[in-house]
């Protein structure tokens, strides 16, 4: 008898048809759509905030290592002075045995690259920026080249520009 139940019970359980299951896939693949342009915004707004975060985090600690050994890193020695004491001259005297970041590491720019260092700068003191998503000089939006120099005025929206 339980055979015979089963029987029955399968013959009556209804599936999705083809046509419902592309329906409710289409249906995801439109939400889904929506929700990667909206996040789209979102990125650049973490690209910008995090090349912020860098630049100002990384000029304090230029300024730091200034404040403690008399002059800034060479350009040879580059942002690694703020995480490894130099051995090339000039050596500095009253290096801090932790380093100036308090990391192992130099951040990287939001798209993976080095920040570019240049001392003494052609903006300042010393010069510190990335060639933005492009890496080439110049450019507009995510593109456009940042700096300490004009950070405050830093956005990816060149209609708010």
């Amino acid at each position: 008898m339980n055979v015979l139940k089963t029987r029955k019970m399968a013959k009556n359980v209804k599936g999705f048809t083809l046509t419902e299951i592309l329906i409710a896939l289409a249906i995801v693949a439109i939400m889904g759509t929506f929700v990667t342009l909206s996040l789209m915004g979102n990125v650049d707004k973490a690209n910008l905030q995090k090349l912020k975060g860098d630049l100002t985090t990384l000029k304090t600690a230029l300024n730091s290592y200034k404040i403690d050994n008399g002059f800034y890193p060479s350009t040879e020695q580059g942002l690694e002075a703020l995480i490894r004491r130099p051995t090339s001259d000039p050596i500095p005297q009253n290096y801090q045995s932790s380093g100036y970041l308090g990391s192992s590491s130099v951040p990287k720019d939001p798209w993976k690259r080095d920040y570019i260092y240049i001392y003494p700068g052609r903006q300042g003191d010393f010069d510190l920026y990335t060639l933005g998503n492009d890496g080439q000089e110049g450019g507009e939006g995510e593109n456009k080249d940042i700096g300490t120099w004009n950070l405050h005025e830093a956005n990816f929206n060149p209609e708010n520009q």
